[in-house]
């Protein structure tokens, strides 16, 4: 019974150390990558957060037909203010490792992605049930 108890006691703490002393540390070139890749990232939101005004306005009106162009320009605004923050915030911060791991802190990550229709999911998520 001991022999049991002092095996099922060393190999608990084999499993739970060996994991901890398996991870490698990120080279720090690949942390300055990650840094100017947010910088730059920041700056380019910062720049083009203007054409967000065209996008909304663009996409509400795909989405809810003529209501869409009076609602779009006022999303729009807000996006650009948005994106722009955003943007301003990332370039400033670019040396912190927030949010995750030096993940985009807006989605999508660039003004330029997004503009395709949305998918309709509604029929799927109905089936399901």
């Amino acid at each position: 019974m001991k022999k049991v108890l002092l095996l099922s006691l060393v190999l608990f703490v084999f499993v739970a150390l060996v994991p901890g002393l398996a991870t490698a540390d990120q080279q720090p070139e690949m942390i300055v990558g990650k840094m100017a890749v947010k910088f730059t990232r920041g700056i380019t939101n910062t720049v083009t957060s203007i054409v967000e005004l065209p996008k909304q306005t663009i996409l509400t009106g795909r989405e809810m037909g003529a209501v869409g162009y009076v609602v779009g320009p006022i999303k729009g605004i807000g996006m650009t203010l948005y994106r722009g923050v955003i943007g301003i915030t990332e370039a400033v911060f670019c040396m912190v490792p927030q949010p995750g791991y030096y993940d985009p802190m807006i989605d999508p990550e660039y003004v330029w992605q997004g503009w395709g229709p949305k998918r309709n999911t509604s029929k799927a998520i109905t089936e399901e049930k």
